[in-house]
């Protein structure tokens, strides 16, 4: 068994590193390359893409999965080569269903769409990229097709980005979360409004990423195997652990989302950067699901980049960077980055506000993929649900349907669900944390996130993909998925903030 377990990561090896090209090429797309590039951009990623795809779904490895499927078994569950073999197994499955021709067309069409969203966005133009989102409807319904049968059109979509969770599961973890966070909501409506008019002004994006950077670096991101660049909507990538990046993008006339946001990304790296080396180059050396990729990008964001213990500590530095800031104390720093305020942009929201952010894109999602919502009607569309969620109207597009890339550079469905998710496990997790590590916020004061960092490694990080999100939840907290420890969490964060 050993010489076809061997034959099969020389399969796996070769996949693993066209797909990390087709990463490197889309990094590129999004940071560094020419807009005239664009349509020879496209046709690489859909031919490298079409290879892949066809290498890793060929009969060769059919056979050898089911060969060593036995194998795997007697091995036992926790074993590195089982978890292989199992991970590997569930991606052929899925993707096996998926014709290589298919795969080549759609990447093509993401990366067009891509570059016409980029352009169009800031020119407020969404008659001009409406035609390239009612494609990729088509190609998501076509794809969600693939997976028939199926209790929801997009359980195939959903199970790409979150494998072992359906539709249903998702939308009762959201109705129950939502639930509680329109009553926090309106609570935090009718208490005394935070300032937060300072955090407006003069403020350098150079100076920002001078100080983020210092930030991210105590979290420990390694610059070693990592860089950051600019980029249109901020995002990780990886294409080896060895070389794990981050994009992002601020204002310099509003101080907060670009060094959130940055923290955000760095939380992303982290975890790819932290998985077991001797998991590549295989199927295993990537996160386990968007879901717990989201928990991990949030928790560093919010749970330590919000949270007081961490400015106690960089407060002064940012006061230096920034003088304007030298007369706010650090109290009213902090309620002002927590201030709880309806906004249009999803990924500029406060913790509370946030996931209806995210609930509202998923009913949208779904509502294009059955039918009942139209490309042509979506504008319209976002605009009402905006309105009666978060009480605000987008004047835009651009600040509208337009602000995600996600519906232009990725198939409708499944793509937003994973930032809910990831919230209602981050706070699971830190939950289990604490209950090891009842003081480890202290830590946070003197500047020091190396037992945080250890702690994540050890428990999510080091497996990789070898765990689906549930036996990894299942291993940390003892528990399946829960919303309890998120709306703990929050209702004590900002009942406080709020004097509730």
């Amino acid at each position: 068994m050993q010489s076809r377990l061997e034959q099969l990561k020389s399969i796996l090896q070769e996949t693993y590193d066209l797909e990390a090209t087709v990463y490197l090429l889309n990094w590129d797309k999004a940071t560094k390359m020419p807009s005239g590039g664009s349509d020879a951009r496209a046709r690489q990623i859909a031919l490298l893409s079409r290879l892949e795809h066809e290498k890793f779904t060929s009969d060769e490895v059919g056979r050898l999965l089911e060969d060593l499927t036995p194998y795997a078994d007697n091995l036992g569950y926790d074993h590195d080569d089982a978890g292989l073999i199992r991970a590997t197994k569930i991606l052929y499955d899925q993707r096996r269903r998926v014709p290589s021709d298919f795969v080549e067309e759609m990447q093509a069409h993401f990366a067009k769409s891509f570059s016409v969203w980029a352009t169009a966005r800031p020119k407020n133009d969404f008659a001009t990229v409406q035609p390239y989102l009612e494609r990729n409807l088509d190609l998501s319904r076509q794809y969600a097709e693939y997976f028939a049968p199926y209790d929801h059109i997009a359980d195939g979509l959903l199970r790409q980005r979150n494998y072992g969770l359906t539709t249903e599961q998702v939308r009762a973890l959201f109705a129950e979360l939502r639930s509680e966070l329109v009553k926090l909501l309106t609570k935090i409506t009718e208490a005394e409004p935070v300032d937060d008019s300072f955090l407006y002004g003069d403020f350098p994006k150079a100076k920002q990423y001078d100080f983020v950077k210092k930030a991210i670096t105590a979290f420990g991101y390694d610059w070693e195997r990592g860089r950051m660049d600019d980029a249109h909507h901020p995002f990780a990538t990886r294409f080896s652990i060895g070389d794990v990046r981050i994009t992002t993008r601020a204002s310099e006339t509003h101080l907060g989302n670009g060094l959130f946001a940055t923290m955000h990304e760095a939380g992303h790296a982290m975890y790819e950067q932290g998985i077991n080396q001797a998991y590549e180059p295989s199927p295993l050396a990537r996160g386990t699901s968007s879901g717990v990729h989201e928990s991990q990008s949030r928790l560093w964001e919010n749970r330590v980049g919000r949270g007081k213990a961490f400015w106690q500590h960089f407060y002064s530095e940012l006061q230096a960077t920034f003088p304007q800031l030298e007369a706010v104390p650090l109290d009213n720093f902090y309620k002002a980055i927590n201030r709880v305020k309806p906004g249009l942009i999803r990924v500029d929201a406060d913790e509370v506000t946030y996931n209806l952010h995210i609930m509202l894109r998923s009913d949208l999602s779904i509502e294009l993929l059955d039918g009942s919502l139209a490309v042509k009607d979506l504008p319209d569309a976002w605009r009402a649900r905006y309105e009666s969620d978060l009480g605000i109207i987008p004047e835009d597009d651009k600040d509208g349907v337009m602000q995600d890339v996600h519906w232009y550079s990725f198939h409708i469905g499944g793509t937003f669900e994973g930032y809910s998710i990831g919230n209602i496990l981050g706070a699971q997790y830190y939950d289990a944390l604490l209950a090891q590590h009842p003081n480890i916020e202290d830590d946070y004061t003197q500047g020091d996130f190396s037992r945080l960092h250890t702690w994540l490694k050890d428990n999510i990080w080091t497996h990789g993909r070898k765990y689906t999100t549930r036996e990894l939840t299942q291993r940390i907290t003892g528990d399946d998925i829960s919303v309890t420890p998120l709306v703990n969490y929050l209702n004590a964060k900002f009942g406080d903030i709020y004097n509730l």
